[in-house]
């Protein structure tokens, strides 16, 4: 298999990125066919995170990317920050040789390393769990909005970081536009 870099994305990455974002979504069982556009409002929000937008590259080529962004957890006026992984994006003719693990576990090293704690995300319950994702609703924590169950999953990137904390996630106005 060829080698895979994993390194931070740069601006002039974000055209390749848009592409693979579009890509990887497009015949995606769970897909809102705008997750291209979630990565550039985001990109351009003031909680963009630059080290925490990352890109795997092969022969210089950009075949995926992942994205985490500051969020908070609110309960009765009590915040608790947290991330939120969306989304996480390998070219389908990549998918399956460990690219989107690759850029996954670089993600939560990073975010680590930068004193985060904990990762909230809305993916395939079948996927994040070999990653140590659980339901989230096992910590108290819910989605502002009518989501499955199994498909609200949380990390804690340093054991006991969800432990107390309890509520709503708060998502930046850039996931909604």
């Amino acid at each position: 298999m060829e080698t895979v870099l994993i390194r931070v994305e740069r601006p002039g990455d974000h055209l390749a990125v848009e592409d693979v974002v579009r890509a990887a979504f497009l015949t995606a069982e769970h897909s809102s066919g705008t997750e291209d556009k979630l990565v550039r409002a985001l990109r351009a929000s003031e909680e963009f995170v630059s080290e925490l937008s990352l890109v795997a590259e092969i022969s210089g080529r950009i075949v995926g990317h992942v994205l985490l962004t500051p969020i908070r957890i609110v309960d009765e006026g009590v915040t608790f920050k947290s991330l939120a992984l969306a989304p996480v994006s390998v070219l389908p003719e990549f998918q399956g040789r460990g690219v989107g693990a690759g850029l996954m576990e670089e993600a939560h090293r990073v975010a680590r390393r930068m004193g985060y704690r904990s990762v909230i995300l809305l993916g395939h319950p079948g996927y994040y769990p070999r990653f140590g994702y659980r339901r989230a609703s096992l910590f108290g924590i819910s989605a502002p909005f009518d989501v499955p169950d199994e498909a609200l999953m949380a990390l804690e990137l340093t054991p006991g970081a969800l432990e107390g904390v309890h509520g709503v996630v708060s998502y930046p106005p850039a996931f909604s536009e």
